[in-house]
């Protein structure tokens, strides 16, 4: 049995070989001589035919059937025949029920359609969507999870019934055993210095519609919650159905958000050492433990996160069948990655033949494929005898079960194929060139041949290249083949090592350039107030960076933060690895790859948006927000806070002369956002950046204050968007807290006191309180930090300050006593209270008018820009629940534009939420520099738009109307 090899004979479900070429998988025959492209002709006709093959979304095009017979085969590369349905089934092409127990199937990729549909199939099949890339893009693949009333883009089928995976930048969602035979078409959000493209067109994904999504060329309902139907573009979310988009003009205008999307061409990465996964910021910590956590039992015994065995093998309970393993390669014998086919035990060979074609996802010929014996000799791809001389591969008819269990599927070698040559990344005006190569064709031969059909027949041979391009799910890896090597045996070698993988590469001719590597890291955690010079020894320190690869850009002393601009892949990537592991005066450092935005191509009008989202605020919905924000804009213009904070943002917009801010997370993230941009506003071209606040935590007081509502619930992420964009400006105050500002010590000469520099300074939005408020702040922020796993809804936070409160309803301590006040040099004596409240906005303790609404005639009425603060009092917990109740109101003290308080004593103090103990000292309040701009919420409704937009683009349950 060592050494055995079995051929496949021509079968029902085989490709001829014409076939395998329209398809662009499996080898075949070169053409016989004087036909085919490769052939001098006429430079006007070849770039004519050449333009012909152009790959267009399903459509017409050349293919001949299996069998004898001359009928012509449609390009959408379905292998469909007629079944007997035994359960309940749709359409795929009209999204209608399949009456009656007779319908058509696709072998490959489970497609089903009517037999009136038969005829105007055009959604192309699963094996051939490598034919449809146009600039090939790796996917960043979450952490397999359960997903409802999603399909599968390989094998077509619903992911409830085994966990999947779906892209963190696009809507393609996937199995884990389906993820290898996807392809590397993901939405492309940047250019890299190599393959820059001028104009955006549409970039569709087909199917996981909602049934309420309407085509917008024939206004009929495209989508469906059964089947895998439609067609929607990822950058302006239009749906049509697969037999209307050709209706359409292939540009893509970024629709309804086109001024608040950061255009893809306007931003540089340069990043090809690293994952998808760093490049947009994503943590792959936080994928690794969800997929942990949902693991369990049935995860690949191998251990292997790349392995596409089926979950369950076949059943075999019936005693005329056998289950075979298939690998498809050398590189799967290694990995141990397999597939399981059932075929009968008495069988043709190439029933077993193309049952390894079909679960491989392989357009291919099965007699262009043979079956080999899973042995030492098998790896070597070729048949010996026990003296090592190679023989004749032995053929049999039939499978018995006698068989070895382990198979491998091969390429049988040919003298001579016909290999397709893409033209630099599609910048011509066609899709591909075909070339015959033999044995003995050098790429050199190939790049002499080419380049005239090009039009490029003057050009130096010298001066291009043949790049080999494998365009995996997860990863697309180039590799630059030299001239003088030959391509047919480049060719063979990868079938030896993956027949699939075949299916998936590409040979480009590029022209040789010289690619300027700079890749940008921004690098957080160093000492702060630094010069230039020694944060530069610092890091030749710690990281033994080298002077003539790395420099510094920018520097953010305040912060304890630069930017290096790497030259060499190889220097930045072991730079960011090392980063993970050092830390310096027992602080971790942290490191994050920042775009670079071309501000000078942004179009005029375009006012893009700048996200930050806090996964931790409050009920811990960031997360699902980060998703849903990331495909509906760019996402290089959405940040996760917990990966560096708020400055890697601010540095990555600080060249766009005109932006918007959206904060997803409590108050003390919004005044996290604010101080930061205070802080390096005179680094900004745009030094007064609007913000808006999506309520994700718990009081949420700035955002009920502006309108956007107590907290998150759900709403449509496409209208929040809406209504960011339709938001009116207005200003709000800021205010400055020094802390121990003015401690008082004895002169020596006149009894006069001297002032001190402040200790301690911090900014103030919403408002400050010392006494009980700051006292049950207190309580609260301890009791999270012991136990933060349960703080992790809105709900429980309330209840949580309810309790806290209900253990102090009986307390006492004299506030009036312990402290003075005195509001614009002039000193007030304090009512018997526990608490004094500074309020810049009218909203305290998640929605209380602790002020009050009614006007008394001593004092004007409060407004969040009017440069004064509102100093209020409470006498305990039960005055402060009176005040959430409405029934009270506080105590008024006074208004004023600056404020001394002297503590006598120890006090709680909190600022915006964040409490702490202030020690005996001074407080001084007052306004903070120029007032920040802010984003209100408009009172009106918003226009209604289509749905097929909102519907489609999103994951999270649809928004209920917009509340006034």
């Amino acid at each position: 049995m060592s050494g055995r090899t079995v051929d496949g004979r021509r079968g029902e479900l085989g490709l001829s070989a014409a076939a395998a070429a329209a398809a662009g998988a499996g080898p075949r025959a070169a053409p016989p001589s004087g036909s085919g492209i490769g052939e001098a002709r006429a430079g006007r006709r070849r770039m004519a035919e050449s333009r012909a093959r152009l790959p267009r979304l399903p459509g017409p095009g050349p293919g001949l059937f299996p069998d004898s017979s001359s009928r012509r085969r449609p390009a959408h590369g379905h292998r469909l025949r007629k079944v007997t349905l035994t359960k309940p089934s749709y359409c795929q092409r009209c999204t209608d029920f399949i009456w009656g127990l007779g319908g058509f199937q696709c072998d490959l990729c489970n497609f089903m359609c009517h037999e009136k549909c038969v005829k105007n199939v055009k959604t192309l099949c699963s094996c051939l969507a490598a034919n449809l890339v146009k600039v090939p893009v790796a996917h960043s693949l979450g952490a397999p999870a359960l997903y409802k009333r999603k399909f599968c883009v390989v094998c077509r089928r619903q992911l409830e019934e085994s966990r999947a995976m779906r892209c963190e930048v696009c809507e393609l969602h996937v199995h884990v055993d389906c993820s290898p035979f996807a392809c590397s078409d993901c939405r492309r959000c940047h250019q890299d210095g190599q393959h820059d493209r001028e104009s955006y067109h549409h970039h569709w994904r087909e199917g996981n519609l909602l049934p309420s999504a309407r085509c917008d060329v024939c206004k009929k309902a495209c989508g469906s919650s059964e089947v895998l139907s439609g067609f929607r573009c990822e950058w302006c979310g239009i749906t049509v159905h697969a037999d209307c988009y050709s209706d359409l003009t292939p540009e893509c205008n970024f629709g309804r958000l086109q001024n608040m999307i950061l255009p893809p061409d306007c931003v540089r990465v340069c990043a090809r050492s690293f994952s998808k996964f760093h490049s947009f910021r994503i943590s792959e910590h936080s994928q690794t433990e969800q997929g942990d956590e949902e693991s369990g039992e049935d995860d690949d015994p191998t251990g292997n996160p790349g392995s596409y065995k089926d979950p369950q093998p076949p059943s075999t309970t019936d005693s005329g069948k056998q289950t075979l393993k298939i690998f498809d390669g050398n590189d799967t014998v290694k990995r141990n990655q397999f597939r399981l086919i059932t075929v009968p035990r008495i069988s043709k060979i190439e029933e077993a033949v193309e049952a390894a074609l079909r679960i491989f996802y392989i357009p291919g010929n099965p007699q262009d494929y043979k079956l080999q014996v899973l042995s030492q000799d098998a790896l070597l791809g070729e048949d010996v005898n026990r003296n090592g001389e190679r023989v004749e591969s032995r053929k049999l008819p039939v499978f018995r079960d006698t068989i070895p269990e382990a198979w491998v599927l091969r390429a049988k070698p040919t003298q001579s194929e016909v290999v397709r040559i893409y033209p630099e990344w599609l910048k011509f005006g066609v899709a591909y060139i075909s070339i015959p190569v033999t044995m003995e064709t050098t790429v050199r031969a190939v790049i002499q041949e080419v380049l005239p059909q090009l039009g490029l027949q003057d050009e130096t041979i010298d001066d291009f290249q043949v790049v080999e391009v494998y365009m995996g799910c997860k990863q697309v890896q180039r590799v630059v083949l030299t001239q003088f090597e030959y391509l047919l045996c480049r060719l063979q070698d990868i079938r030896k090592l993956s027949v699939r993988q075949m299916n998936q590469t590409r040979f480009y001719i590029t022209k040789k350039q010289k690619s300027v590597v700079q890749v940008k890291l921004l690098l957080m955690g160093l000492p702060h107030h630094l010069s230039q010079d020694q944060y530069f020894s610092l890091l030749t320190t710690y990281l033994d960076i080298k002077r003539n690869a790395v420099s510094l850009s920018y520097l953010y002393a305040d912060q304890g933060a630069v930017v290096l601009e790497i030259s060499c892949f190889a220097e930045a990537e072991r730079i960011y690895m090392l980063v993970r592991d050092t830390t310096i005066n027992d602080k971790q450092l942290s490191t994050v790859i920042i775009p670079d935005i071309q501000a000078s191509q942004l179009p005029l009008e375009s006012c893009p948006l700048l996200l930050f989202v806090n996964p931790k605020s409050g009920s811990l919905k960031g997360c699902e927000l980060l998703h849903s924000f990331r495909k509906l804009l760019n996402p290089h213009q959405v940040f996760d806070l917990t990966n560096g904070g708020p400055l890697p943002g601010v540095h990555t917009f600080r060249q766009v002369p005109c932006f918007r801010i959206v904060v997803c997370g409590g108050d003390g993230t919004v005044g996290w956002v604010l101080g930061v941009l205070d802080e390096v506003r005179h680094k900004l071209a745009c030094t007064m950046p609007p913000v808006a606040v999506l309520p994700l935590g718990t009081g949420n007081d700035l955002a009920r204050v502006l309108r956007w509502g107590p907290g998150y619930t759900n709403e449509d992420p496409f209208s929040i968007l809406v209504a960011v964009d339709e938001a009116e400006e207005v200003l709000m105050d800021r205010w400055t807290i020094l802390l121990d500002g003015q401690q008082l010590t004895e002169s020596t000469e006149n009894g006069a006191s001297e002032l001190e520099p402040p200790k301690q300074i911090v900014h103030m939005n919403n408002y400050c309180g010392l006494g009980i408020d700051a006292e049950l702040s207190l309580d609260f922020h301890q009791a999270r930090l012991d136990d933060p796993g349960k703080f992790n809804s809105r709900f429980h936070n309330k209840g949580m300050y309810v309790k806290v409160g209900l253990q102090k309803i009986s307390h006492t301590r004299g506030l009036h006593k312990e402290i003075k006040l005195q509001v614009d040099d002039k000193e007030l004596e304090l009512p018997s209270i526990e608490g004094l409240i500074f309020l810049n906005i009218p909203s305290w303790g998640s929605g209380a008018d602790l002020w009050g609404g009614d006007s008394d005639g001593h004092y004007d009425r409060p407004r969040i820009d009017d440069g004064m603060l509102e100093v209020v009092g409470v006498t305990g917990v039960v005055h402060m629940g009176q005040v959430q109740s409405g029934l009270r109101s506080g105590i008024r003290i006074a208004q004023g534009t600056y404020f001394r308080v002297t503590l006598l004593k120890a006090i709680p103090l909190q600022v915006d939420g964040e409490p702490w103990i202030q020690s005996p000292g001074i407080i001084i309040i007052s306004a903070a520099g120029p007032k920040v701009h802010m984003l209100k919420k408009c009172k009106q409704k918003q226009k209604k738009h289509p749905s097929s937009f909102k519907d489609s683009r999103t994951e999270i349950s649809p928004a209920s109307e917009v509340s006034s």
